[in-house]
C-alpha cells in the first residue's frame, strides 16, 4: 500500500490473477501522476498478478506529518517462500528484479514527497475545517430529529384521521364493487336454472336474451374468473338445444294450428306463443322456419278432403264401407246431389283453412315488419345523433377543465345538446358525487356491471305480449334478409291457395274417371261451375293471387261440356228440322213470355211461372216488338236453344268464345239445313210432303227473318262478355246475317219464279178475242189471289207489296212479249180495246186484294215499244 501525505488512497490486490489493482481513495488528493505510474508498472510485471504478492498494511489516516514506509524485503521474502522450489537458476533474475523494485520505490517516494510539498497548505486547511464540519453535521442531525418529531405529532393530530377516512372510503368502495361482483357472479351462476325455468314455460326469447347477456357479462365483467371457465361453452350448447326446441315447438304449433276443427272461427291459435316463437327464430337467424309450416299445409290439405269424404260416406246408407274399402270408390258411388254437397263442404273447409293460414302468416309477417321497422328507426336515430353531435361539437382545443371541474365546451353547448347528449353531460358533471370507478383494485370494464345487470333484468322480464320489448338490439338481420323473408311468407300464402286448388283438381279428376262430369246436364254443370267459380274467387280474394290449376280443370271440363252441350242441341235441331212439315205453329204463352223478356233486355230463360199462367191459350203469331211473326215449332225451339247458349255464357264466362263459335255453327246449320229442306225440296223425301207450296216458302222466309232479328241482340250479348282482343270473332255474326239475308232473297226470288213460270205458261196461249175478260186473265187473277191468300198472313204488308210488284213486273214482261207476238199495238183498235179490258180486269182484281189497293202497277209499260 502507498499513501500520500494526506492519507487519501491505498492500493489493494483484487484477489484474482488478472494482474490489476484496486485503488481505494479515502479523501480527494492530487495523486494522478503517481497512480498512472504505479498502474503502468504493476501491469508490466507478471508476478504482480498474484494476490499474495501484496499484503494489507494498516497505516493510520490521521496526523499532520506522516512518512509512508514500505519494506521491500518483506514482500520479496514472501514471494521467495512460494517460488523457492523453482531452483537456483532464477536467483540471479530475482536479484535483478529486486534492484529494479528498489529503484522504482525510490522514484515513488520522491514523487510522493514532491506532491506533498505542492499540496501541503491545502491538506492542513482541510484538516482544520473537518472539525467545524463535524459540529455542523451534529447540529443539523439534532435539528432534523426535532423536525421529525414535530412532523410526527402533526401527522398524528391532523392527518392520520383524514387519511384513515379516505382509506376506509376507498376500502368501502372496493368492498361494494367486490360485493357487486360477487352478486353478479351469483346471478350468472343462476343462469342455467333460470334458462331451464324459462324453457319450461316456452319463453324462448327470454332464455336467449338471458344467454346472450350472460355471455356478454362473461366476456367483460367476469372475464378470467376460473370458476366460470366452462360456463361459456355450456351456454353455447344450451343455445343450440334451444334452437332445436324452437324448431320442434314451431312444428308442433303449425300442426296444432292447421289440424284444428275447421269451423267459422278463424282466430289465431295462441298468438302470443306464435309471436314469441317467431322472435326467437329470427333472433337465431332460423329464416327457413316457414318451410315447416308449408309442409304441414300439404299434409293437412290431404286430410281435409279425406275427412270430408269419410264423414259424407258415413251418412249415406247405400254405400257399404265394408264392401267398398277405397275412399275413391266410395266417392264414385255417390249421385250428383250427394257428390255436389260433398264438394261444397270441401270448398267451405278449404276457405276456412285458407283464412286461418292467412291470419297466421299475417301475424308472422307483422313480426318481421316490426323487426324491419325497428332496424330502420335505429338507423335513423344513429344518423340523427351523429348529425347533432357534429353540429354541437366545439373544437377540442377549447375543451379543458375549469376550476369548477366543468368543461368549457359543456358550458358553451349545454343548451344546444340533444337529450341524449345532455344526459351524458349531466352524468359527467355529477361524476364527482358518484361512485368512483377508477380505483387501483378495480378495472374500468367493471364499471359496466350495473348496466349489464339492468339489461339482464329487462331481457328476463319480457312477456310474449310485449312485442316491442322482444325486439332486442342484438337481432342482427339485414333489411334485405327481412324483406326476402316477408316475401317468402307471402309466397307461402299463394302456395296454400295452389295446394287447395291442386287437391280440389285431384278430387274432381277422381270423380271424372268414369265420365261422370261429362254426363251432367246443363243445369247440373252450371251449378257445379258456379260453385267452382265462387271458390276460385274466394281464394283469390283471400290470397290476392289467381291460381290456375282449378281454373284450368274447370276450363277443361267446360270445353267437354260445351262440346256435349252443342252436340246435343245440334242433334236436337237436326231431328226437329227432319220432322218439320213447315206449317204455321201456334205460339205457347211461355214462348211469348220468353220473347218479351228478351225485348226487355233479359237474355235468359225465364223461371217457370205458376200453373194459372200456363192455362193461357196459345197465340197464332209471335209478337216481337209490335211485329207479327208466323213461325214453325222448330224456330220457337231454336230461339230457346239460342237463349240457352247465351245463359250458359252468363253462367260460365270462361266458355264465351267456345259458345260463340258453337252458336255460329248452329245458326249456320239451321240456315243451310232449312234451305235444303225448303228451297231444295228435301222435305219431300224427309218428311213426305207432296209439294213445297208458296206458303211453305213464305213461312220459311219469315222464320229466317225472325232469327235475323235476334242476331244483333245475340251479338251485343257476346260482345259485352268478350275481351277487346277477341272482338274479331264477332264477324261470324256478320257473315251469318248476310247468309240469312241471301236466303230470304232466294225465297223471294223463288216465289217470283213460281208466278213467272205460271205467267209464261198462261200468257203464251193468250189470244185477243171475245169474251172479255178472257179465260187466261181470269185464271191469272185466280192464281194471284191464291198467292196473296197464301202469303198475306205470313209476310208483313210491305214485303207483300214488294213481292207483288216484282210479280207484276214479271207479268207485264210476259204480256208485253205476247202482245208483240200477236202484233197488238196501242192504236185504239178493236184488239187494243179487248186487251185494255183484260188488263183493266187484272188491275181491278189485283188492287182489290187486301193491302194492295195502293199498289202502283204502271200497266202502260206493256205498250212501250223497244227503240
Amino acid at each position: 500500500m502507498i499513501l500520500d501525505h494526506q492519507g487519501t488512497f491505498c492500493i489493494i490486490p483484487t484477489g484474482n490473477r488478472s494482474g490489476k489493482f484496486k485503488l481505494h481513495l479515502r479523501t480527494p488528493g492530487p495523486v494522478g501522476d503517481f497512480y498512472k505510474l504505479l498502474k503502468y508498472r504493476c501491469q508490466e510485471r507478471r508476478f504482480m498478478k498474484d494476490a499474495r504478492t501484496f499484503v494489507l498494511l494498516k497505516i493510520p489516516s490521521t496526523g499532520p506529518y506522516y512518512t509512508p514506509t514500505i519494506n521491500p524485503g518483506q514482500i520479496w521474502n514472501k514471494y521467495l517462500s512460494t517460488a523457492g522450489g523453482k531452483g537456483n537458476r532464477d536467483a540471479a533474475s530475482s536479484k535483478l528484479l529486486q534492484e529494479k523494485l528498489s529503484h522504482y520505490l525510490d522514484i515513488v517516494e520522491v514523487n510522493i514527497a514532491h506532491q506533498i510539498s505542492l499540496r501541503s497548505e491545502a491538506f492542513f486547511h482541510a484538516m482544520t475545517s473537518q472539525h467545524e464540519l463535524q459540529d455542523y453535521l451534529r447540529k443539523t442531525s439534532q435539528a432534523v430529529k426535532l423536525l421529525r418529531e414535530k412532523i410526527a405529532q402533526i401527522d398524528k393530530v391532523m392527518c392520520e384521521g383524514s387519511l384513515q377516512v379516505l382509506r376506509l372510503s376507498l376500502t368501502r368502495n372496493n368492498c361494494i364493487k367486490a360485493y357487486n361482483k360477487l352478486k353478479l357472479m351469483a346471478t350468472v351462476h343462476q343462469t342455467q336454472p333460470t334458462v331451464q325455468l324459462l324453457l319450461s314455460t316456452s319463453e324462448f326469447v327470454g332464455a336467449l336474451d338471458l344467454i346472450a347477456t350472460t355471455q356478454e357479462v362473461l366476456q367483460q365483467e367476469l372475464q378470467g374468473i376460473h370458476s366460470f371457465r366452462h360456463l361459456g361453452s355450456q351456454l353455447c350448447e344450451l343455445e343450440k338445444l334451444i334452437d332445436k326446441m324452437m324448431i320442434a315447438e314451431f312444428s308442433t304449433y303449425a300442426r296444432n294450428d292447421l289440424n284444428r276443427p275447421l269451423e267459422d272461427d278463424c282466430q289465431i291459435l295462441e298468438e302470443e306463443r306464435l309471436v314469441s316463437l317467431v322472435f326467437g327464430l329470427l333472433k337465431q337467424r332460423k329464416l327457413n322456419f316457414y318451410e315447416i309450416y308449408g309442409d304441414e299445409m300439404i299434409i293437412t290439405a290431404k286430410n281435409v278432403i279425406k275427412q270430408c269424404v269419410v264423414n259424407t260416406v258415413s251418412q249415406i246408407e247405400e254405400i257399404d264401407t265394408e264392401v267398398v274399402v277405397k275412399i275413391a270408390d266410395q266417392m264414385r258411388m255417390m249421385n250428383f246431389p250427394q257428390w255436389f254437397d260433398l264438394l261444397k263442404n270441401i270448398f267451405s273447409k278449404f276457405t276456412i283453412f285458407l283464412k286461418r293460414i292467412k291470419a297466421t302468416l299475417n301475424t308472422i309477417r307483422s313480426v318481421v315488419f316490426l323487426v324491419l321497422d325497428k332496424n330502420q328507426k335505429s338507423r335513423d336515430l344513429e344518423d340523427t345523433l351523429q348529425k347533432n353531435s357534429k353540429d354541437s361539437t366545439v373544437d377540442t382545443e377549447v375543451a379543458y377543465l375549469t376550476h369548477e371541474g366543468m368543461f368549457i365546451s359543456d358550458a358553451f353547448s349545454e343548451g344546444d345538446l340533444p337529450p341524449v347528449a345532455a344526459d351524458t353531460t349531466s352524468q359527467r358533471n355529477t361524476s364527482p358525487n358518484s361512485e368512483p370507478c377508477s380505483s387501483d383494485s378495480v378495472s374500468e370494464p367493471e364499471c359496466t356491471t350495473d348496466s349489464s345487470s339492468s339489461k339482464e333484468q329487462t331481457s328476463s322480464s319480457v312477456t310474449p305480449g310485449a312485442v316491442e320489448m322482444m325486439i332486442s338490439d342484438d337481432m342482427k338481420l339485414t333489411d334485405l334478409e327481412l324483406v326476402r323473408l316477408a316475401n317468402n311468407i307471402q309466397e307461402l300464402l299463394y302456395n296454400a291457395s295452389d295446394i287447395c286448388h291442386d287437391r280440389s283438381v285431384k278430387f274432381l279428376m277422381a270423380r271424372a274417371k268414369d265420365g261422370f262430369l261429362e254426363k251432367l246436364n246443363s243445369n247440373e254443370f252450371v251449378t257445379l261451375s258456379r260453385l267452382m267459380e265462387g271458390f276460385i274467387l274466394d281464394t283469390e280474394q283471400i290470397c290476392g293471387r289467381k291460381s290456375m290449376s282449378l281454373r284450368g280443370a274447370l276450363q277443361s271440363q267446360a270445353n267437354r261440356f260445351v262440346n256435349r252441350f252443342h252436340e246435343e242441341r245440334k242433334t236436337k235441331l237436326s231431328l226437329l228440322l227432319d220432322n218439320e212439315r213447315w206449317k204455321q205453329a201456334e205460339v205457347p204463352a211461355e214462348f211469348q213470355d220468353l220473347v218479351d223478356s228478351v225485348s226487355d233486355g233479359r237474355i235468359s230463360l225465364p223461371e217457370k211461372k205458376p200453373a194459372a199462367t200456363e192455362e193461357r191459350k196459345p197465340a197464332e203469331f209471335l209478337i216481337v216488338e209490335g211485329q207479327k211473326y208466323a213461325t214453325v215449332g222448330t224456330v220457337l225451339l231454336l230461339i230457346r236453344i239460342i237463349l240457352e247458349y247465351c245463359q250458359c255464357v252468363d253462367n260460365i264466362p270462361s266458355i264465351t268464345t267456345d259458345m260463340l263459335t258453337r252458336l255460329s255453327d248452329l245458326l249456320k246449320y239451321f240456315n243451310s239445313r232449312s234451305c235444303q229442306l225448303v228451297l231444295g225440296a228435301g222435305a219431300l223425301q224427309v218428311v213426305g210432303l207432296k209439294t213445297i207450296t208458296t206458303k211453305n216458302l213464305a213461312l220459311s222466309s219469315r222464320c229466317l227473318q225472325l232469327i235475323v232479328h235476334y242476331i244483333p241482340i245475340i251479338r251485343a250479348h257476346f260482345e259485352a262478355r268478350l275481351q277487346p282482343k277477341q272482338y274479331s270473332m264477332l264477324r261470324h255474326f256478320d257473315h251469318i246475317t248476310k247468309d240469312y239475308h241471301d236466303h230470304v232473297a232466294e225465297i223471294s226470288a223463288k216465289l217470283v219464279a213460281i208466278m213467272d213460270s205460271l205467267f209464261d205458261k198462261l200468257l203464251s196461249k193468250y189470244e185477243v178475242k171475245a169474251p172479255v175478260p178472257s179465260a187466261c186473265f181470269r185464271n191469272i187473277c185466280k192464281q194471284m189471289a191464291k198467292m196473296h191468300e197464301a202469303i198475306y198472313d205470313l209476310l208483313p204488308e210491305e214485303q207483300t207489296q214488294m213481292l207483288f210488284l216484282r210479280i207484276n213486273a214479271s207479268y207485264k214482261l210476259h204480256l208485253k212479249r205476247q202482245l208483240a207476238h200477236l202484233n197488238v199495238v196501242n192504236d185504239g183498235g178493236p184488239l187494243n180495246g179487248l186487251v185494255t179490258s183484260d188488263v183493266a180486269f187484272y188491275t181491278g182484281n189485283l188492287q182489290a186484294l187486301k193491302g194492295l189497293n195502293n199498289l202502283d202497277l204502271n200497266m202502260a209499260e206493256i205498250w212501250e215499244q223497244k227503240r
